[in-house]
């Protein structure tokens, strides 16, 4: 797979790293977020911070909005090997699996196994300036308002107003930030994300650019694992996306796995933005609807993905790492994720030459790979709070 860099300075000058205490310490506490990541606002835009599009139109703040709320915490139990209790029914049941569930699964299947299994691990100081980074990107095109919903009907149905509000952004102003995405693929349905898209500069390329930051605690560019790993969630966003503007949005498979109505009355919030926003959106139905319509104006996204790499520190760029969309390979992670999320196969250890991050883990005590290959040696930290 072909890959460019380029940074302000040569890259030849900075050196890659194995891995650090607080890089995988954001790599790790991204699995406890995997499927509580939410979104609590309603948005508009300062259009005077965006690059435009060629063909840029003007828009009301009210059309760009953004919106979210909170959902449960998963529940905790113990492995069967039958696929009706399969990960994905038991964790993820009506709820999605989320790029991030893949992208940790790619990770270590063993280590996302534990993680659902007895618990994922808290947020520390380095999770949370990797969160501040992002809310501070976040902040620069978004003004948040909560917004209360009263029902599964409601919570979903902002997701895809946050999504319509995004794309108004996107296609008039030329770039959004955390857009949320809901789509079917590989017969399982997916959420997730996506840090930045940008339409291009030129006139005849109306494809828009994917694009995901990563911070670093140290002024390095990460390993193969971690550019691995960032390739994966590019590349899952812009499946979904795809299929997506393809109109591959199939509402009823929608309604009965979620087991929704969609008939029911969105609350008075949510009709309100929909109005404000310039369409009438009085049930779930509706907000689905205009979410198709929506992606029907939307082009498919450019085959180039962007990773973005800043040093946490101060924020500046380490490099940027430009990949080639390769559906091939893309379909080969996901069969394999997902053979361990749909009961299909036990969940395998990081390969030998990548067993350095179990002395991240927090799980190496009770992880075989780690304790038959290191005897009685201890991890480099200390957990001692292990749910079982």
């Amino acid at each position: 797979m072909a890959e460019t860099s380029s940074t302000e300075e040569d890259h030849n000058h900075i050196p890659i790293e194995i891995i650090s205490d607080d890089e995988m310490a954001l790599i790790e506490a991204a699995f406890a977020f995997a499927s509580t990541r939410t979104f609590s606002s309603l948005r508009s835009s300062s259009s005077s911070k965006l690059p435009l599009c060629t063909n840029a139109l003007s828009i009301t703040p009210l059309s760009k909005r953004k919106l979210s709320s909170d959902i449960e915490d998963l529940p905790t139990c113990k492995k069967k090997h039958t696929l009706s209790d399969s990960f994905l029914h038991r964790f993820r049941n009506k709820r999605g699996l989320s790029v991030t569930d893949l992208t940790s699964t790619e990770w270590c299947p063993k280590q996302m196994e534990f993680s659902l299994l007895l618990g994922g691990r808290k947020v520390n100081e380095a999770m949370r300036a990797g969160i501040a980074r992002h809310a501070k990107l976040e902040q620069e095109v978004i003004q948040r308002v909560e917004v209360k919903v009263k029902s599964q009907e409601d919570y979903w149905a902002l997701k895809f107003l946050n999504f319509i509000a995004g794309a108004n952004q996107l296609l008039f102003e030329g770039l959004t930030r955390e857009l949320p995405v809901i789509g079917f693929a590989e017969d399982i349905w997916m959420v997730g994300v996506i840090d930045e898209i940008r339409m291009p500069l030129t006139e005849n390329d109306h494809n828009p650019i994917l694009i995901d930051t990563k911070t670093r605690s140290r002024d390095t560019l990460p390993a193969e694992p971690q550019r691995r790993n960032g390739r994966l969630q590019l590349m899952c966003y812009k499946y979904l996306w795809d299929n997506l503007v393809a109109d591959d949005f199939p509402s009823e498979k929608f309604f009965t796995y979620f087991g929704l109505n969609p008939q029911n009355n969105l609350c008075e919030d949510l009709k309100v933005i929909g109005a404000d926003s310039g369409f009438s959106a009085s049930t779930l139905d509706d907000a689905v609807r205009y979410y198709r319509n929506t992606c029907r104006m939307l082009a498919p996204a450019h085959d180039q993905l962007l990773l973005r790499y800043e040093y946490q520190k101060d924020h500046s760029l380490l490099g940027e790492v430009k990949f080639a969309y390769d559906r091939d390979w893309l379909k080969n992670q996901l069969r394999s994720c997902l053979e361990f999320w749909l009961g299909e196969q036990e969940a395998t250890y990081t390969p030998e030459e990548e067993r350095w991050k179990c002395q991240y883990c927090q799980f190496a005590r009770v992880c075989p790979a780690y304790t038959n290959s290191k005897g009685t040696e201890s991890p480099k930290r200390n957990y001692s709070n292990i749910k079982g």
